[in-house]
């Protein structure tokens, strides 16, 4: 018989007065705020390099759930999802350029930049600097995976990818991602960890990290597995704080609701620690 937790995870969470309802938040939303600017944009820059903000009023230091959605770096397009409403934290939703119009390098620069706008930027709206989170569903939860573990590309943007406060990827690759492949000419069975593979940049001193995927017998490409060594490859350089969760009964597409109220217990959990300095 299949493990029901996920399933009462759910229910339990659904029944659960919202955040809003015992604390009597307000709400604003922001729509398609630009995150990259300057004279040399380029047409999908100013199309696709885009956040919508949604965000507590009158809550001085909340925390933020920064979200990538997923569709293979090739589709989709930004939204808040509704299981991070009225939970007392801010969530932005994030477009980023897709491919083939740029290749997956394109996207993880996105992805950083729309990073670092937060950091740069939340503070205006009342949230907190050290309490950013990054997640995203596959396509979306590999990007949150490559710019947390590779500090190179927030660092571009003058940011340090270590005052990321956690990392929670939603079934995304820890390998090097398929389209990334694809753009190589190799077959999305054949699997690769170069640079462009969370894995290739495993280091103890990572953010905390929740990584969650489907049931290991209905997810695509064997993302379970790839996760799973993602995990105890971290465990064995010593990383701290990272945990694995296979939500049985539940294929890639969805596993996202589910996982949604292991988000947020991940993120209220860390948020009520004290957040060390970068390098301490």
């Amino acid at each position: 018989m299949k493990n029901l937790a996920p399933v009462l995870l759910v229910i339990g969470f659904l029944l659960k007065p919202s955040h809003a309802e015992e604390t009597g938040l307000t709400y604003k939303t922001l729509s398609d705020l630009s995150y990259r600017n300057g004279d040399t944009l380029t047409e999908a820059m100013t199309e696709r390099c885009k956040l919508d903000l949604y965000y507590p009023e009158a809550k001085p230091g909340f925390p933020t759930v920064i979200w990538f959605h997923g569709g293979g770096l090739t589709g989709g397009r930004k939204a808040i999802p509704a299981p991070l409403r009225n939970q007392g934290i801010a969530v932005i939703a994030v477009g980023y350029r897709l491919s083939p119009n740029v290749p997956v390098t394109g996207c993880l620069e996105d992805a950083a930049a729309a990073t670092a706008w937060v950091f740069r930027h939340i503070a205006d709206y009342g949230g907190s600097p050290e309490r950013i989170f990054v997640s995203g569903h596959s396509a979306g939860g590999y990007l949150t995976s490559m710019i947390g573990l590779d500090r190179h590309w927030l660092a571009a943007d003058g940011i340090d990818a270590d005052q990321i406060a956690g990392l929670i990827p939603f079934s995304g690759h820890t390998i090097t991602h398929f389209t990334a492949r694809k753009e190589k000419g190799i077959k999305d069975t054949q699997p690769v960890v170069d640079e462009l593979a969370p894995l290739f940049h495993v280091r103890a001193d990572a953010p905390p990290i929740l990584l969650i995927t489907g049931d290991r017998e209905l997810e695509m490409l064997g993302r379970y597995e790839e996760n799973a060594y993602f995990w105890r490859m971290l465990k064995v350089n010593g990383h701290p704080r990272c945990d694995l969760k296979e939500l049985q009964g539940y294929d890639h597409g969805g596993m996202a609701i589910p996982a949604f109220p292991l988000l947020l217990r991940f993120v209220r959990e860390i948020e009520t620690e004290p957040h060390p300095s970068p390098g301490s």
